[in-house]
């Protein structure tokens, strides 16, 4: 199968390449700086040699985006939402125009589309899209427009031929340096993984295997379309969220954060609390309804796999040096 990843060198770009090579596919990563041999170079705004690359494909996952770990400024968040639109634009642009269309398109999208809710868990069905909640920070409606914007990109791009999925993905927890997990159990690990604001606000993920599973379950799944969200059966409470990441790493306590605390890390760390506190509860419910489990559905069981992988990889990296100081 051949597979083309626009915006592929990020974290969720990372786990796919990894994946879908190790499985035997052709996989080529669309990015603006191509550095190996399987990267070509694209602006994410326009049409260039790289369209070839989708021409005759049978996979697009598009992934483009700028990251979402800054600070929400007026430039960031416009930026944010140019670097999402335009690059699905063209993505469209691409397959419309290709001689041999893709057979799937699969586009990023998020889990955050959805409302700050306590109450219920939002699916695909029933859930609330977000941006006029009360009691909640104005610019938090910006995230809720950028992903509707997002996703209406995808959905009006002229491509009969081929079948379009928005994947409204949680957080992918993976054990890769840089990613949230590991940004997490940085804190856990330092006993600043306690609770912040209360902690009732609900956290959504998935593991990084079901996600991988999820991406091959909706490419041979040739009756999905639409939305589909891409989050664990297993949502919870921040404070039982860090609880059990605490657990996995043995760690006994975490001072809790208030929400002036927060806003103070996020400053120190160029990123916005808005990742922290807005509380996310979504649900699978179109996956689980076609037929697909999770190998990891409960947090618990997920943190302590991605904890073992870690020290497994520590563990290696440690021994090669080891081995490299005795030659």
């Amino acid at each position: 199968m051949k597979v083309v990843l626009p915006g592929g060198t990020g974290q969720v770009g990372t786990i796919l390449d990894r994946a879908l090579t190790a499985a035997g596919h052709e996989v080529t990563v669309l990015t603006r700086r191509p550095v190996r041999a399987h990267h070509i170079g694209w602006d994410g705004a326009t049409l260039g040699r790289w369209a070839a690359a989708i021409d005759g494909c049978d996979v697009v996952i598009n992934l483009a985006g700028r990251s979402v770990s800054c600070r929400y400024t007026a430039e960031n968040l416009q930026a944010m939402m140019d670097s999402r639109v335009e690059s699905s634009r063209v993505v469209g642009e691409a397959i419309a125009a290709a001689t041999r269309p893709p057979r799937v398109w699969l586009q990023m999208s998020t889990a955050t589309v959805y409302a700050h809710r306590f109450d219920a868990a939002h699916d695909e069905a029933t859930g609330v899209i977000g941006g006029s909640e009360a009691g909640v920070p104005d610019y938090w409606a910006h995230s809720i427009e950028i992903a509707k914007n997002w996703e209406r990109a995808q959905a009006e791009a002229p491509t009969p031929a081929t079948r379009k999925v928005a994947l409204r993905s949680a957080m992918v927890m993976s054990p890769d340096r840089g990613g949230v997990f590991d940004v997490l159990s940085r804190l856990a690990r330092l006993g600043l993984g306690g609770p912040v604001a209360g902690g009732k606000q609900y956290v959504s993920w998935i593991h990084d295997e079901d996600f991988v599973r999820a991406v091959e379950f909706l490419i041979t799944r040739d009756d999905l379309e639409g939305a589909v969200n891409l989050a664990s059966p297993g949502p919870l409470p921040h404070c039982d969220f860090m609880r059990a990441l605490r657990t996995a790493w043995g760690v006994p306590v975490g001072l809790p954060a208030t929400r002036w605390m927060a806003e103070l890390g996020a400053f120190a760390l160029r990123s916005d609390t808005e990742l922290l506190l807005k509380s996310r509860r979504v649900v699978p419910g179109r996956l689980r309804a076609a037929g697909f489990t999770f190998a990891y559905p409960e947090w618990e069981s997920a943190a302590t796999s991605l904890v073992e992988r870690v020290r497994l990889v520590r563990a290696a990296s440690r021994r090669a040096r080891e081995s490299s100081h005795a030659v």
